[in-house]
């Protein structure tokens, strides 16, 4: 039981990160663009937070520091895809490159520095008390609680359940169509390209304040490139964007257990777990059953720019 409650506990934990992350780039790419600068924005915002509570000893402002610098890149990258319409894979690769120089550079000042503030579990009554999923989710931050339920169930909703979702999925499948019908295309890629490279930022700061919690260069470690590939994977919807999360965190808490139990496996294979599993998921789906093609099937006019004078 013990073992379980553990496991599960590290599994929310380690997956809240790139259920985050995924979340943000869910936002992205449902209006059209493409954004590989995830993994250089979460840096900055693992770095951010970290600076902000040596400073200020506030997880919440340091939180909101990381959303507001990831809010910032996130405009320099939208301006550059979608008012420029630079190419948007070049422009990620930029992003992640100087979001991750910066971040090691100005970062060590800060490497090995714990921080001086976390998010304090707090325990939701009665659901605390189930066996092996309470202590494991029940009795965590407050942020995986709007990693794992608001920002998802949220999100959902907006983008299925209102007018304004139909709107940005139409910007997302066919600008063309969506500007002769009033939508403004180049405003609402903006705002969504934004708002998710905020997330992807607050998903680094959620690194550094609750999952390490420090700062040492390469602490992202690459989980920004599994946020994009577990886009995909959840067929670009946020529901099952956050349980692909919670998925591949439990492939990591696999690989701390095994380290920590001693099994007879190396642990470099453990800790390759979560990219093997990266892989297999975004392959093997597709070959087993073909109907997944088309749930997995990207919005039409992604990595497009929208030029409306060919439209």
């Amino acid at each position: 039981m013990d073992l379980l409650t553990g496991l599960f506990t590290t599994a929310f934990l380690a997956g809240g990160v790139l259920a985050l992350a995924a979340l943000g780039e869910v936002l992205a790419e449902r209006v059209g663009v493409v954004n590989l600068g995830v993994e250089g924005l979460m840096a900055m915002g693992a770095l951010t937070a970290i600076a902000t509570v040596a400073a200020i000893p506030s997880p919440t402002i340091g939180f909101l520091s990381a959303l507001a610098v990831g809010a910032l890149f996130g405009a320099l990258f939208a301006f550059a895809t979608v008012i420029l319409r630079a190419n948007q894979v070049l422009c990620g690769l930029a992003l992640t490159l100087m979001g991750s120089g910066i971040a090691s550079t100005i970062g060590r000042a800060y490497s090995g520095m714990p921080a001086r503030a976390t998010f304090a579990p707090i325990e939701v009554p009665l659901l605390s008390k189930i066996p092996v999923i309470g202590p494991a989710f029940f009795s965590q931050n407050i942020l995986l609680y709007l990693i794992f339920i608001i920002l998802p169930v949220g999100l959902s909703y907006l983008m299925f359940r209102t007018r304004h979702g139909l709107n940005l999925r139409a910007v997302g499948e066919n600008p063309a169509a969506a500007d002769a019908a009033g939508i403004p295309v180049n405003l609402i890629r903006f705002a969504y390209v934004t708002a998710g490279s905020a997330l992807a930022a607050g998903a680094g700061a959620y690194l550094t304040l609750t999952f390490v919690p420090s700062w040492s260069d390469g602490v992202v470690a690459g989980r920004g490139w599994i946020a994009v590939a577990l886009v995909i994977f959840a067929g670009y919807r946020p529901i099952p964007a956050a349980l692909s999360g919670l998925l591949f965190g439990f492939i990591t808490a696999l690989g701390f257990v095994g380290q920590a139990r001693g099994w007879p496996v190396a642990p470099a294979f453990l800790s390759m777990l979560p990219y093997l599993g990266t892989m297999a998921f975004i392959i093997v789906p597709v070959f087993a059953w073909q109907r997944m093609r088309r749930i997995m099937a990207a919005p039409a006019a992604i990595g497009v720019p929208y030029y409306r004078d060919v439209r």
